[in-house]
């Protein structure tokens, strides 16, 4: 039986449906790009197949919204995640649905539960997994070992799958969009056996072992839907 989500938000800015656009509809879209790199978290490189991925659409708003979604879980100091559902369409990624699943939190790691209901719901509405979106409530913005084999976990099923950290406490960056470098932090991640927080090797061909999104637009546009099980 499909789960009964007790919350639902929609937004729209025009009646057009999300992924359906018309030359009207991609004004004020934005490419991701981050200026703000830091030699200590990790290497700026891109890697080959960055180069070779299908556009992901965002919407404006979801980093807003997931941020107040997750507020009273930041105020405690714990983690929030969700699931980005999207939809593809002439050749793009469109990020549609955020499903918050009921999941258990700690101040330095988030694991979703009753995964059967996030199945459902985006087989319901015939969507991928997109990636994943968490915050660090005190920490940078920055993806741990731990968020690196999350993340492996969603790129081996689709290439384009992106991990958005939310960080409001970071005063250089209060959130990124990353991926795996390809092959470079793929390899390196397919070998690791080792769970909880631990050291990764160098990659193979000494690229980092992680990146900043390449191919990651944001969009105004756009129409998401939130569906959160936390309560359901």
């Amino acid at each position: 039986m499909a789960p009964s989500p007790c919350r639902v938000k929609h937004h729209l800015s025009s009646p057009i449906v999300s992924w359906v656009e018309d030359s009207s509809s991609m004004a004020g879209i934005s490419h991701f790009s981050d200026s703000t790199m830091r030699d200590d978290d990790y290497e700026p490189g891109v890697s080959y197949l960055s180069r070779n991925l299908h556009d992901m659409h965002i919407s404006v708003r979801l980093v807003e919204e997931f941020m107040e979604l997750a507020k009273e879980n930041t105020s405690s100091n714990l983690e929030t995640c969700g699931i980005l559902g999207s939809s593809f369409k002439d050749g793009t990624y469109y990020v549609t649905t955020l499903v918050v699943p009921k999941q258990e939190s700690t101040a330095h790691s988030c694991q979703a539960s009753n995964e059967e209901e996030i199945h459902a719901i985006l087989a319901e509405q015939s969507l991928v997994p997109g990636g994943w979106i968490h915050t660090h409530p005190t920490q940078t913005c920055f993806l741990s070992s731990i968020d690196l084999h999350t993340q492996y976990s969603y790129q081996v099923m689709l290439p384009e799958a992106v991990a958005m950290v939310i960080a409001p406490t970071d005063q250089t960056r209060n959130y990124g969009i990353f991926r795996l470098t390809d092959p470079g932090g793929m390899a390196v991640l397919r070998e690791c056996k080792e769970s909880g927080f631990h050291q990764h090797p160098e990659t193979p061909n000494g690229s980092a072992i992680y990146e900043s999104c390449s191919h990651v637009y944001f969009n105004p546009n756009l129409r998401f839907e939130i569906v959160d099980l936390r309560t359901s």
